[in-house]
């Protein structure tokens, strides 16, 4: 039978509607939080906030900054640690239509005052504790945005210290400005940017990267789905707010109406107390927060009431600190993204023959990035060339490419940027890796760390992650040093546990007993790693430090 037209009969007469489409947006999350739960405790700090409670709070602080003058497509800053302010700005800002532009308080004063202008802000929201940074910035800037202190009593329970106001009024005064009754209300079109993220790049300025509502939604759930989150979850803000959004945890967890910790500062003297008061049952971090965690004192740790799930993303966490965990009753999951990916893009999902192995095995199959969250379209290792797929033998190493309704917008004001970013329709990651037959993704390096010595590839991921095993070392990283003969050859820089010590000789026979010849350091140094300021291993001031070395030691 022929159609009367081209059009599809699913297409005819069944068009969107108020009443069969509403963009996607994680405000959704804390509106039904407070309907369903409106006593539940939501925040808990210096006093404990209700779900009702919270959203009255965000829905003064969209009112106050409409009150203000500001208007969808405004960008709010926030320098601040995780406190509740900060939570409450995840919604407050995007519910008046605004971009919330969480800062990374530990940046210098120049960089805080570029992404100021670069995104601009027309208010910053800033704790005191950052007053002496952010005065700094502020006097860079021709056209200062409008400046609201948090004045948290917390800074000093939690091993901080109050700086000056620099503001007119302080944000619980700005929050009475606005309307706890102020209506709901999504955006139009979920595309519309909710976040501006910077890198931390290594060099040049940092690059602005624009989330949207519908990502932000998406994650969230993804993340929610992953971790099995429920509405008895405790998560505790080991995390920074500012990182990804706190990898759309400050979704994921309002999502399934949980109860979000805060905390000012990660330090084992004031987890494990808020691990056995609190009843975490969830927290997030990078590896140096597992290490921190793994290597506390004795009379620091407490036992854990129960297993407390824990996610760890960035470089592969060395199996050996995966080990200490569990043996603590920390269950880790390792989860692989950037900040173009609202956090998380991947999870090492748990297959149920792993229970079999031993400690040391399972940490070893935990290690590995894994597969693509569910809410994450598509995730491959291809040529960064000709875009083929590598085959899954676990050795064929191509640029992990993600594609996806979670991946960014794009940079802010760089589309040279993020047209190189989205070259043939994948977003390229920078980081090499491989698959494996089983179907997960194991990255061995970034582009730049590869070592090629004498022709041969060589991982500085898997040297590190020998390095990281050997009893006395508490840190490691592996970056090339230039040899006349070889090209480049590895350098390693060890840090040691507190209390031990050894000889180049121990640690380079421990890389010979357990590496191939040719992957074993040429050069060992015994220091202390230098880290940006989330935490990552600076392997570019290495790298310089290496090329700068006399003499070998082999």
């Amino acid at each position: 039978m022929a159609r009367d037209s081209d059009e599809s009969i699913y297409e005819r007469d069944l068009g969107r509607t108020p009443a069969n489409f509403t963009a996607l947006s994680p405000l959704s999350f804390l509106r039904r939080a407070a309907e369903v739960y409106p006593h539940k405790p939501a925040v808990i700090h210096d006093r404990v906030f209700s779900y009702r409670q919270l959203a009255e709070r965000a829905r003064r602080l969209a009112s106050a900054l409409e009150k203000r003058g500001l208007g969808p497509g405004d960008t709010v800053a926030v320098m601040a640690p995780n406190v509740p302010a900060m939570l409450e700005a995840h919604y407050g800002v995007p519910l008046m239509g605004g971009v919330l532009n969480a800062l990374n308080y530990r940046l210098d004063a120049a960089t805080i005052a570029f992404i100021l202008r670069h995104g601009e802000a027309r208010v910053l929201i800033t704790d005191r504790e950052f007053a002496p940074t952010v005065e700094k910035a502020l006097a860079e800037l021709q056209d200062p945005p409008l400046v609201v202190d948090i004045d948290d009593p917390m800074t000093e329970a939690q091993k901080g210290e109050k700086g000056k106001a620099l503001g007119a009024l302080d944000y619980e005064a700005f929050l009475q400005e606005g309307d706890p009754e102020r209506p709901w209300s999504l955006p139009e079109d979920e595309w519309q940017a909710i976040c501006l993220n910077y890198t931390s790049g290594t060099t040049g300025d940092p690059k602005g990267v624009v989330y949207h509502h519908r990502g932000a939604f998406l994650n969230a759930m993804g993340n929610a789905i992953s971790m099995n989150l429920a509405r008895d979850s405790v998560y505790l803000w080991t995390l920074p707010m500012f990182h990804c959004n706190g990898w759309s945890y400050t979704w994921a967890v309002t999502a399934m109406a949980g109860t979000h910790v805060c905390l000012r500062r990660v330090d084992p003297e004031l987890i494990y107390p808020l691990i056995e008061s609190q009843g975490i049952t969830h927290l997030c971090g990078a590896p140096i927060v597992l290490n921190l965690l793994a290597h506390a004192p004795e009379s620091v740790r407490r036992p854990l009431p129960k297993p407390i799930r824990v996610v760890t993303g960035g470089a592969a966490p060395p199996s050996a600190i995966i080990a200490n965990m569990e043996r603590q009753g920390f269950l880790i999951t390792h989860m692989y993204g950037l900040t173009e990916c609202y956090g998380p893009a991947t999870l090492c999902a748990w297959q149920s023959e792993w229970d079999e192995l031993d400690l040391e095995g399972r940490a070893a199959k935990m290690a590995r990035q894994g597969v693509k969250l569910v809410t994450l379209h598509d995730c491959t290792v291809r040529d960064p060339e000709t875009l083929e797929e590598v085959p899954h033998d676990g050795a064929t190493m191509g640029e992990l490419m993600l594609r996806g309704n979670t991946v960014m917008k794009g940079y802010l004001k760089n589309p040279k940027a993020t047209e190189k970013a989205f070259a043939g329709g994948w977003f390229h990651t920078g980081d090499l890796g491989v698959v494996h037959p089983d179907g997960y993704i194991e990255v061995k390096d970034r582009t730049k760390d590869v070592i090629i010595s004498g022709g041969e590839n060589i991982s500085s991921l898997e040297i590190e992650e020998v390095l990281y095993r050997h009893p006395k070392v508490l840190e490691a990283a592996v970056v090339a040093r230039p040899d006349e003969k070889w090209g480049e050859t590895p350098c390693a820089f060890v840090t040691l546990k507190s209390g031990e010590s050894a000889s180049e000789s121990e640690i380079l026979g421990w890389c010979r007993d357990h590496l191939a010849r040719f992957k074993v350091p040429k050069t060992l140094v015994f220091t202390e790693l230098p880290k940006t300021s989330t935490g990552k291993i600076q392997k570019f001031v290495l790298r310089e430090q290496a090329r700068l070395l006399e003499g070998t030691a082999s």
